[in-house]
């Protein structure tokens, strides 16, 4: 009797959840929101492979490879470099009058071994998880000047702009103690820290480096539509984990996270095959990619805050202001290469300002009044501001330093002989260029 006993307690005591067993003021693993933060990281990691796919698609065949490396190349570079400082820099206590951060047990990650989050996660996951937002912001400014800038002038630019840009508006936005946050912006996934910032950063290079040569004139056709459908594809897959793994949470918050995505996405591609159908009178494959990115922007700073009705308006909206937004680029004639304002930037500051017309009621304390809704536009308004205003600024310097010293932009000859060729004495395919 005495045997049954103790199996039945032993067996007990194997269902019964970590936290409950912890020594009192010890933080366990919460074994479930582990998981769902590791397969998070991993799908916003899935995601830089998919970006590099949907530019790579959309270049010419002679600048396929070099394209898809300035994807890539930001994997290894910001992927050392959020390691040795990045993440300090951006969580860690703020210095330099909150300017940025740090943290010497930070530094190299090598204080972090044995630290559980509140959240019952390793920091380690924590840490990786957002060193793949850091990846990706620099990989989406890319697309602004494909097909025409130096590789190893690229890797500089990227290494300077993830320190002087993304970690301090990190910190602004996500740290705890981030004056941005603490003044009660809201930025749920990253609409403000990423694709603002990488929007307008691209902006203002396309524009300090030029058109491509022989832009708008001669045509520049993408090489693979099926390319870019397959990388637009994965961006979809990943966003799931950009937003939901963004609740840093497996509850509530990652259920309405990941719904409004779907929802957003779904309404933008919706809206866009619309739009073209009316105006031109057939829906593109291109125009669905562009559509489910204005959608997938649009929601990032808002998943898990507005309503489902509000993430299918904010779908909608966003690919019709982005569409606009890109006509009006045609008309003025500048050469942002894959609209990379046009859609990340645009959608970003949309999202992020129009959130505040769809909030779930009483997320903002007082979100009943319009006294409380018209504060937080402000709010949200001042925040896209300033980090539109401080990434333009930094990145015009960045720039102008690195085309004055090193040259940013490649030579006439090595532009007219593709990417592929002059940076990285490979091809994409095993074809005659075709330009």
């Amino acid at each position: 009797m005495g045997s049954k006993i103790r199996l039945a307690l032993a067996a007990f005591l194997v269902f019964i959840p970590a936290g409950l067993m912890a020594e009192p003021g010890v933080i366990a693993v919460d074994t479930g929101t582990t998981a769902w933060m590791l397969t998070s990281t991993t799908l916003v990691l899935l995601m830089i492979p998919g970006l590099a796919m949907f530019y790579g698609g959309l270049v010419r065949t002679k600048n396929v490879i070099g394209t898809m490396m300035h994807s890539f190349a930001a994997m290894a570079v910001i992927g050392v470099l959020w390691m040795v400082v990045g993440y300090a820099a951006s969580f860690g206590p703020g210095i330099l009058g909150g300017f940025m951060g740090w943290k010497n047990e930070y530094f190299l990650l090598q204080g972090i071994d044995e630290s559980i989050l509140p959240q019952g996660i390793p920091e380690y996951v924590y840490a990786m998880f957002q060193g793949k937002f850091a990846i990706i912001a620099p990989a989406l400014i890319a697309g602004a000047f494909a097909e025409r800038v130096r590789f190893k002038t690229y890797i500089l630019f990227i290494a300077l702009w993830s320190l002087l840009v993304y970690n301090p508006v990190c910190h602004w936005v996500w740290a705890a103690d981030g004056f941005l946050a603490k003044m009660g912006a809201i930025d749920f996934a990253g609409g403000t820290v990423i694709h603002i910032t990488s929007g307008v950063s691209g902006l203002v290079v396309a524009l300090f480096l030029g058109s491509r040569r022989g832009y708008p004139k001669t045509a520049m056709h993408p090489n693979s539509l099926v390319m870019t459908l397959m990388g637009a594809g994965l961006l979809w897959v990943g966003w799931f984990g950009f937003n939901a793994g963004s609740a840093v949470s497996s509850g509530l918050d990652t259920a309405r996270a990941l719904t409004l995505t779907q929802i957003a996405a779904a309404s933008g591609a919706c809206g866009w095959m619309l739009i073209e159908g009316i105006h031109h009178g057939k829906a593109t494959s291109l125009g669905f990619a562009s559509g489910v990115l204005a959608g997938l922007v649009a929601i990032t700073p808002a998943a898990g805050v507005v309503t489902p009705v509000g993430a299918l308006l904010l779908g909608l909206i966003a690919s019709a202001v982005c569409y606009i937004a890109i006509q009006v680029k045609n008309r003025l004639g500048y050469d942002d290469s894959l609209d990379v304002f046009g859609i990340h930037g645009i959608a970003g500051i949309f999202g992020a300002i129009g959130l505040v017309l769809f909030l779930r009621p009483g997320f903002v304390s007082g979100q009943s009044s319009s006294w409380s809704s018209l504060h937080q536009l402000g709010i949200q308004s001042l925040a896209v501001i300033i980090a539109f205003a401080y990434a333009g600024i930094v990145t015009f310097v960045i720039t102008a330093i690195l085309q004055k010293t090193m040259g940013f932009r490649v030579q006439e000859h090595e532009e007219m002989a593709g990417l592929d060729n002059s940076q990285h004495a490979e091809q994409g395919y095993g074809l005659i260029h075709i330009n």
